[in-house]
């Protein structure tokens, strides 16, 4: 009895302490909604009792969250980094990485919604024509668009750290041929384009792709898992502004 409640005691701590860490990443944006309904808009909180359920909610979930990444993914990212780069086959390794950045994109709420929503706003602004189908193709077209660029960003990335190439040699020019294209580009997809980098690093793509860097780096000699490990999402926000500015030209042109 005594052990076990010793076992309780601690788990009960253990949750304690991961619900005040969640609070306190928490605590910056509570403490702008509170100002801001308070003090600027001098407003009281409607549904009292709904604000404080949810936002109790939300503390429980990031908790949660953080728990399975560092239970979990983290893990298993370097698991996977760790087996595949033992098995010694180059292309299982890149085959991996284009297909876990692939996969995970292509399912992304955010990603889903700014397609559908970048449909709608073409269709009426006549870029394309009023019908379901056309909405439905040009969103998936964006989307699969998206998916391709970052499949192909995290393999760029991880030929990064087997080959050691500075990793700012990448973004810089990367970002040279995002400024070059856009100055061509159809000003329609422009705006589009720049947004699109942002909605693909989900929730699961980024501890997954992390691992995945610092796990290689750790396995391979010469490499640094802080220098080399990671950068590889910084790939998968700039590769889907280059693909999205050319589909948008062969789109719109």
């Amino acid at each position: 009895m005594i052990r076990h409640g010793n076992a309780a005691l601690k788990f009960l701590k253990y949750i304690a302490q991961k619900l005040k860490s969640a609070l306190f990443d928490l605590v910056p944006i509570i403490l702008v909604v509170v100002f801001f309904q308070l003090v600027v808009l001098q407003q009281p909180f409607p549904d009292v009792a709904d604000v404080l359920w949810g936002s109790l909610m939300v503390v429980v979930g990031l908790m949660l969250f953080i728990e399975g990444l560092e239970m979990g993914l983290f893990p298993i990212g370097e698991q996977m980094a760790y087996a595949l780069s033992k098995k010694g086959s180059l292309f299982w390794l890149l085959i991996f990485a284009f297909a876990l950045g692939f996969s995970t994109t292509i399912a992304e709420p955010a990603l889903i919604a700014v397609t559908q929503e970048a449909a709608r706003v073409s269709e009426t602004a006549g870029l394309i024509a009023s019908t379901e189908k056309a909405k439905a193709d040009y969103a998936l077209g964006l989307r699969l668009t998206v998916a391709f660029s970052v499949g192909f960003a995290i393999l760029i990335g991880v030929l990064r750290i087997l080959k050691g190439w500075p990793i700012y040699h990448l973004i810089i020019g990367g970002y040279i041929i995002v400024m070059l294209i856009t100055l061509v580009a159809p000003e329609e997809i422009i705006g589009l384009a720049y947004d699109a980098g942002a909605v693909t690093t989900s929730t699961i793509t980024v501890p997954l792709v992390a691992a995945l860097g610092v796990g290689l780096a750790k396995v391979i000699k010469g490499r640094s898992p802080l220098i080399d490990g990671f950068g590889l999402i910084a790939f998968a926000s700039l590769m889907p502004i280059i693909f999205v500015l050319l589909y948008g030209m062969i789109i719109f042109n």
